[in-house]
């Protein structure tokens, strides 16, 4: 049994869990650029802490005293988030009943965090573009010019580069934006974290249900380790909530966890019936494919490895040959892929990414 201690490491940043060589050079940079008043991008995929970053930064800012707001720019319409963003003035559309202050004016002397930036439409990209430029801005149906001193952090789940090259991001807005780049490492990339995140969501769940799940199956553990985790950090919380709250004693073990974690394959699709298989291994026999006298069950199985070879081929191809990432892609453990890429002579891809 492994009992986990929450204050076996102190984290760098109050609030973040992960003391591995990745998350040392993310703590190392967010607190240098909290010094400054520049923009600041964070990068990284769905559940790797964006969030939690933007709100260091501030806290540790000089304008640390000020107000902090965030806004989900992935969440509004248009129209909706014009006026989230920067208010709007009685009858400047139906609804719009009283005047409202806008979340860059709720900001002043703090920092705005504007989550999911890549969902914003090019009309906004241009009013935001201003606002980093000149400060200023005017409400929705107003004239009057207002000036803001409000620091912006944004974030994407996108490669706004590409967004750019397909025209849905504007290349000054990206500049402006990206004066110094933090990129948040997904979880299959710091799996040295893991115990410690899974530590750090026992201690929480356990309070928050009355529960007193202190230990782990070591087999649990190590599916716990090995998983690539597509959903990042917030995928494993999920999983030790979960966990907590179904646990009959005091440990984790692999009954605990989904199938995804432990590589466990759900049930394929039923087989053909017999004359189904006759019909087709007829067909494939008058095409070249198979030679006459094919066996039912022997074709199932050379169709089945021919598919699966191929899907994995193409799913390392457009992941550069890294496994890691592979992996992630086709929803199996890394070693599940390790032991297919043996068996189909595909094992010469990169196992690090």
């Amino acid at each position: 049994m492994r009992a986990f201690d929450p204050h076996d490491s102190t984290p760098p940043i109050p609030g973040l869990i992960g003391a591995g060589p990745a998350m040392q050079k993310v703590y190392a940079l967010t607190r240098l650029v909290a010094r400054s008043n520049a923009a600041v991008l964070l990068l990284g995929e769905t559940g790797t802490g964006k969030e939690l970053i933007a709100r260091a930064v501030h806290m540790l800012s000089p304008r640390g005293s000020g107000p902090y707001v965030r806004v989900n720019c992935g969440a509004l319409s248009e129209s909706l988030l014009e006026s989230e963003l920067f208010g709007h003035v009685r009858g400047s559309f139906t609804g719009a009943i009283d005047n409202r202050t806008g979340r860059f004016e709720a900001a002043h002397t703090g920092t705005v965090f504007l989550d999911e930036i890549n969902s914003t439409t090019p009309k906004l990209q241009v009013k935001l573009l201003r606002v980093l430029q000149e400060r200023e801005f005017e409400r929705v149906g107003d004239t009057h010019t207002i000036r803001v001193d409000t620091r912006v952090i944004a974030a994407s789940n996108r490669d706004l580069l590409e967004e750019i090259e397909a025209g849905r991001f504007r290349e000054d807005l990206f500049y402006r934006l990206n004066v110094v780049p933090i990129h948040l490492p997904p979880l299959r990339e710091r799996r040295e974290d893991v115990p410690e995140l899974i530590g750090h969501f026992l201690t929480v769940y356990n309070e928050e249900n009355d529960r007193y799940v202190a230990h782990i199956e070591p087999g649990a553990l190590e599916a716990l380790e090995d998983y690539d985790w597509p959903g990042n950090v917030r995928e494993l919380q999920n999983y030790i909530e979960r966990a907590v709250v179904l646990a009959p004693g005091d440990e984790l073990t692999c009954d605990l966890l989904p199938d995804a974690v432990l590589g466990v394959r759900r049930p394929g699709p039923k087989r053909l019936a017999d004359a189904d298989v006759e019909t087709l291994v007829h067909v494939l026999v008058s095409q070249g494919i198979a030679e006459a006298g094919t066996e039912g069950a022997d074709l199932h199985a050379r169709i089945v490895n021919r598919v699966e070879k191929e899907l994995i081929s193409q799913v390392l191809a457009s992941c550069d040959e890294i496994q890691t990432k592979a992996a992630a892609k086709l929803g199996i453990n890394r070693n599940t892929l390790h032991k297919k890429l043996k068996e189909y002579g595909l094992d010469d891809a990169e196992e690090e990414s």
